[in-house]
């Protein structure tokens, strides 16, 4: 009897051996092939998940966010009662910054999507729907925070998660390079935060 093959299993298997070539050695250099021999199976195997090395890391980039949302969930549920907004917003940015090696994993494997996605558009796809939807949730925490009074009413929920974005992003990749430490990363994070919070 043929042995049963548990597809989206491998698929995972897949995307972690590309995560581990990202965070050893990038990913320009990495072929299909490399990446079949990091996940123990045949580059035919492979194929039949994945046509190219683009198709690859849009699910690799997928199955990070994920994680990281199952994360931020298993975070937030041991905190008592339903998670303030600031919470939420706090133990989100505090997933998207390279604090450890599974995050900083999943940074690296961002990068390496940016550099290709800034010359073929096919591959900004993921972007285009990804950040739009990152940055309605976190105006909705925003929305939720004045709604509660800990933000000022005059602050633009739209314009306040655009800005949150823009600085894990400045801070998680200068943290990356060791610019500055990651927990400093995130204590400016935490400043921010404060000041957000202020009614």
């Amino acid at each position: 009897m043929p042995k049963r093959v548990d597809h989206e299993e491998r698929r995972r298997r897949i995307a972690e051996a590309l995560w581990r070539i990202a965070c050893a050695r990038g990913l320009d250099g990495a072929s299909l092939r490399d990446v079949a021999a990091e996940a123990g199976i045949s580059l035919g195997q492979l194929q039949h998940y994945f046509s190219s090395k683009d198709e690859m890391l849009v699910f690799a980039l997928g199955h990070i966010s994920d994680l990281a949302a199952r994360r931020v969930g298993e975070r937030l549920s041991t905190l008592p009662g339903t998670p303030a907004p600031r919470d939420v917003l706090r133990e989100s940015v505090r997933e998207m910054l390279p604090l450890d090696e599974k995050s900083r994993t999943g940074h690296l494997v961002q990068i390496a999507y940016f550099v290709r996605a800034v010359h073929d558009e096919r591959l900004r796809g993921h972007a285009k729907e990804g950040v739009p939807a990152l940055r309605e949730f976190f105006a909705g925490q925003v929305r939720s925070g004045i709604d509660r009074g800990e933000i000022a009413p005059d602050r633009n929920p739209d314009t306040e998660a655009a800005l949150l974005i823009a600085l894990i992003d400045g801070l998680g990749s200068y943290a990356l390079l060791e610019v500055w430490p990651a927990e400093e990363a995130l204590r400016m994070l935490d400043a921010h935060l404060e000041r957000l919070f202020t009614p």
